[in-house]
């Protein structure tokens, strides 16, 4: 896949230069940090952070411009993951999060709680406990009936009943009305892993679908009018036998008019995959197979030119973070460069952190938390 990247090389300088970014270390102790989410949660404009680290019982958020450091929640154990949800004025932050995780499910609590603030947002949060599930792995904010009211999606990484390293049993992907918080169920349709999940949507009708990452590949589940879920296959990933098959992450990305899918796969795994339509299929090109644990997986279009990019980083052999662009405008070629070598990525976003129009991005590893501001194109 490299001898792929210097081929094209040129090509990419030809169209106008890079985009370069001015990194900023935000914290240095976040311990297994894992997730990062940009949301403005004192909504004064500029969009703020909560970084979540696995091995810190603090979930702390970072308010901009100053990056001053906040305490958002105390006491938790494995924290994994979380989404940010605005009520219907848009003036109340509201934090869904699955926490007590483990990669067993017999050990694995699965504890989701609602964070709701009091009148100062930089106040600790009222946190109450709405469920258990073991394995709750992801969270995801999706408006899955075009109402404009949102459901907190939760997906579990396996079934209660499954093991290490085949997980054999059947994972379930839930979902929770705000107010209610009563679950209900998309599917357990899912036989071993299910790692990642995107909220998108599919066919711009306003209402949102789930692509899910998982032992069997990228599927879409949509929600009809009649309230049935509907699924697709996509792609089945890498052909690989668990549990080094399917997908692990999964992004949805625009090349002008044309959409892709990039994915790592296997799960936890050392290749970027490319899924792009060609008569009505969805073609898998592997871009780049030297991952190490590909974890970290953002598209974006940072540049500003109606293409995005991809942002992937792994968490082994001492971790790093690339970025990905099109050579061309179908996603057949790409370049890669190192946006940060000495990031063991597990989670990045993008946003515009500094409010100048550019999209930012912000990533966590190991015990980081970095921003990287756009300096926009130097050509």
């Amino acid at each position: 896949m490299l001898r792929t990247v210097m081929l094209v090389a040129g090509l990419l300088m030809a169209a106008g230069g890079e985009v370069k970014f001015r990194e900023q270390v935000l914290a240095d102790d976040l311990k297994g940090a894992y997730q990062v989410v940009a949301a403005d949660l004192n909504r004064d404009g500029r969009v703020d952070l909560i970084g979540l680290a696995q091995y810190t019982s603090d979930l702390v958020w970072f308010e901009n411009p100053g990056w001053q450091r906040h305490v958002m929640a105390s006491g938790l154990t494995w924290p994994i993951n979380l989404d940010v949800y605005f009520t219907g004025d848009g003036a109340r932050p509201i934090v869904v999060l699955a926490s007590s995780f483990s990669m067993t499910p017999a050990k694995s609590e699965g504890r989701i709680y609602v964070l709701e603030p009091g009148q100062d947002v930089r106040q600790p949060w009222q946190m109450r406990e709405i469920d258990r599930l073991p394995t709750s792995h992801r969270i995801r904010f999706a408006d899955l009936d075009g109402s404009g009211h949102k459901v907190a999606v939760n997906a579990p990484l396996a079934g209660a009943k499954g093991a290490p390293p085949d997980y054999n049993d059947r994972a379930p992907l839930v979902f929770y009305r705000p107010g209610q918080w009563r679950r209900e169920l998309i599917s357990d349709d899912f036989d071993g892993v299910l790692h990642g999940i995107a909220i998108v949507d599919w066919d711009g009708d306003g209402r949102q679908e789930i692509l899910t990452a998982s032992f069997e590949g990228i599927r879409l589940w949509k929600l009809t009018t009649g309230g049935k879920w509907e699924q697709t296959l996509i792609g089945r990933g890498n052909p690989s036998p668990r549990p080094k098959g399917g997908s692990s992450d999964v992004a949805v990305g625009r090349l002008g008019s044309r959409r892709f899918i990039a994915a790592i796969e296997p799960w936890h795994g050392n290749e970027l995959a490319i899924y792009r339509e060609v008569d009505g299929r969805w073609q898998r090109q592997v871009i780049d197979d030297s991952l190490a644990v590909g974890h970290a997986l953002v598209t974006a279009d940072f540049d500003g030119d109606g293409k995005d990019e991809i942002v992937a980083g792994y968490r082994e052999k001492q971790g790093r973070t690339y970025l990905y662009t099109a050579a061309d405008a179908e996603g057949a070629n790409w370049l890669r460069r190192t946006l940060d070598a000495a990031m063991p990525a597990s989670a990045c976003a993008a946003a515009d952190l500094d409010g100048d129009g550019r999209l930012d991005l912000a990533c966590v590893g190991g015990s980081l938390l970095k921003i990287y501001i756009n300096q926009g194109s130097g050509g």
